[in-house]
C-alpha cells in the first residue's frame, strides 16, 4: 500500500489515456452525486423495501457464490447479475438501484474475479446509473403502481401495460449501461470499431435474456417474496448455461490476440477446404510472420511484444472479410484462409495486409515500435490439394520472402524454394520481376 501511495504512476488507471481517466472520474462523480441526492431526500426507508432489497441482494450473492465455485476463468464476461439489478430498479426507489451495484461489486471483487479496482468501480457506477434511469422512468410512467408488500399482490398480472412498461425500462437499462461502457472502451482503444464495442448479435441476445429474466423475477416478487426460492435454481442453471457457452467460445480463441487458436483455426480451415473442393471454387491461404519479432521481445519486453501481436491481430481482422478464417498459428505467425479467392485476389489481400502492418505503431516506455511482416501465399489445387499441402506451400513461400529481404509477399513457386535453400541464399529473381516492389505475386 505504501508503495502505491508513494508511486502513483504504478496505479493502473494512471497508465490510461487522459481522456479515459477524465471520463471514468466523471462517471463515478455523477454516480456518487446521485446517491447523495437520493439519500438526502428519501427520508425513513420503508421496512418492506429494505426486506425486498436484502432478499434480492442475497439471491444475487448466492448466484455469485455458485459462479465462483464453478470458477471464473478468462473468457467469461457475462454473469446474468443484471437479472437481479433490474427487479431492484423496477420495484424500489432509484436509491436502491444506485446502491445495489456497489454492494455486489464489492462482493464480486472479494469473492469472484479480481480485476483492477478502478474497473470494478466504473462498472458498478455504470450499472448504478443505468438502474437509476430505469427506476426513475418506470416510477414516472407508472406512478400508481401497487406497492410491493410482504402480503403480495397480483396487480402486475392484471395490468399488461405495467409489464410492457417494465420491459421498456429493462431495455433502457441495457442501453444506458452499454453506452456508458462503450464510450470508455472507445476512449481506451480509439482505433477499434465503435459499433462492435456497442453491440454484437451475441450481446443483444444476452441483454434480451437478462431483461426477460429480470422482469419475470420482478413479477414473482410482487406475488410473494418467498417465490424467490423457486426462481433462484432456474436462474443459477441459466447462468451456468451462459458460462458454458462463453467458455466454449474462449476455448476456441487465442487469449492474447482474440483470434482463433491453432486447433480451432485448423478445424474451420479443414471444413472450408472440403467445401471448396466439393464446389470447385478457389481458395487462398496466407501465412503471415512478424519480421525480427525476437528483437521486440528482447529490447522492450514480452508485454510490449504482446501489444504488438494484438495490434497486428486487429489489423488482420479489419483488412479481411467476415467469411475469411483468421487465426494465430503460433508465436508470431498468423494464418488467413480466403474462401472464394483466386491467386490474384490472395496476392492483393496479402499486399494490403503487408502495407497495413508496416503502418502500425505501438507505444513502448521510451520508444514507438514499428514492425513489418513477411507473407507466404498458396492457392488450393494449384499449390496443394488439402490443408496440409497448402500450409507446407505457404510456409516455403514465407521462407523465400524471409530470404529475399523480408517485408514482402511471395507466392509459392515450385522448385525455387529448394534451389534457394540448397544455395543458402536468396533465390535469383527473373529479370521481368526485378521492377516489382514487393515479392512475386502478380
Amino acid at each position: 500500500m505504501s508503495r502505491l501511495i508513494k508511486w502513483p504512476s504504478c496505479w493502473p488507471l494512471l497508465a490510461m489515456p487522459t481522456s479515459l481517466i477524465v471520463y471514468i472520474v466523471a462517471v463515478l462523480g455523477v454516480d456518487l452525486a446521485l446517491i447523495g441526492w437520493q439519500l438526502a431526500g428519501i427520508g425513513k426507508p420503508q421496512t418492506d423495501n429494505v426486506i425486498l432489497f436484502a432478499a434480492l441482494l442475497a439471491a444475487a450473492v448466492i448466484c455469485i457464490e455458485a459462479m465462483r465455485r464453478l470458477g471464473h476463468p478468462t473468457g467469461v464476461s457475462r454473469d446474468l447479475l443484471s437479472a437481479w439489478w433490474l427487479p431492484i430498479a423496477l420495484l424500489l426507489p432509484p436509491l436502491y438501484a444506485l446502491l445495489a451495484p456497489l454492494v455486489l461489486g464489492g462482493v464480486l471483487y472479494l469473492r469472484a474475479q479480481r480485476i483492477p479496482v478502478y474497473r470494478r468501480m466504473f462498472s458498478s457506477a455504470a450499472l448504478g446509473l443505468a438502474g437509476a434511469a430505469a427506476s426513475g422512468m418506470f416510477h414516472r410512467l407508472v406512478p400508481d403502481t401497487v406497492v410491493v408488500t410482504l402480503k403480495g399482490s397480483n396487480a402486475w398480472l392484471t395490468r399488461p401495460s405495467v409489464v410492457l412498461t417494465a420491459i421498456a425500462c429493462g431495455v433502457l437499462f441495457a442501453v444506458v449501461n452499454t453506452c456508458v461502457v462503450a464510450v470508455a472502451a472507445h476512449l481506451a482503444e480509439p482505433e477499434a470499431p465503435l459499433a462492435k464495442a456497442v453491440w454484437d448479435s451475441e450481446s443483444l441476445l444476452l441483454d434480451l435474456t437478462e431483461t426477460c429474466v429480470g422482469v419475470l423475477i420482478a413479477i414473482t416478487c410482487t406475488l410473494s417474496f418467498f417465490l424467490l426460492l423457486l426462481v433462484l435454481p432456474p436462474v443459477i442453471m441459466l447462468q451456468r448455461s451462459m458460462m458454458h457457452q462463453q467458455l466454449t467460445a474462449a476455448a476456441r480463441t487465442d487469449p492474447k490476440t482474440g483470434l482463433l487458436n491453432a486447433a480451432a483455426w485448423q478445424r474451420e480451415a479443414d471444413a472450408e477446404v472440403a467445401r471448396a473442393l466439393r464446389s470447385d471454387t478457389p481458395l487462398g491461404l496466407l501465412l503471415v510472420d512478424v519480421d525480427y519479432f525476437k528483437r521486440v521481445n528482447d529490447n522492450h519486453g514480452h508485454l510490449v511484444g504482446d501489444e504488438v501481436l494484438r495490434a497486428l491481430a486487429a489489423a488482420l481482422r479489419q483488412q479481411v472479410r467476415e467469411s475469411d478464417v483468421v487465426g494465430r498459428f503460433g508465436g508470431e505467425e498468423f494464418t488467413v484462409l480466403l474462401p472464394r479467392t483466386d491467386t490474384a485476389g490472395a496476392c492483393r489481400i496479402a499486399e494490403r495486409l503487408r502495407r497495413s502492418a508496416s503502418g502500425l505503431s505501438v507505444a513502448a516506455a521510451n520508444a514507438t515500435i514499428q514492425v513489418t511482416v513477411s507473407i507466404g501465399v498458396a492457392v488450393l489445387s494449384q499449390h496443394g490439394n488439402d490443408l496440409f499441402e497448402l500450409l507446407a506451400a505457404a510456409d516455403l513461400a514465407l521462407y523465400r520472402a524471409k530470404d529475399a529481404g523480408r517485408d514482402q509477399v511471395q507466392l509459392y513457386a515450385p522448385g525455387k524454394e529448394s534451389a534457394g535453400n540448397e544455395a543458402g541464399s536468396a533465390p535469383a529473381e527473373a529479370p521481368e520481376e526485378e521492377d516489382e516492389p514487393r515479392g512475386t505475386c502478380p
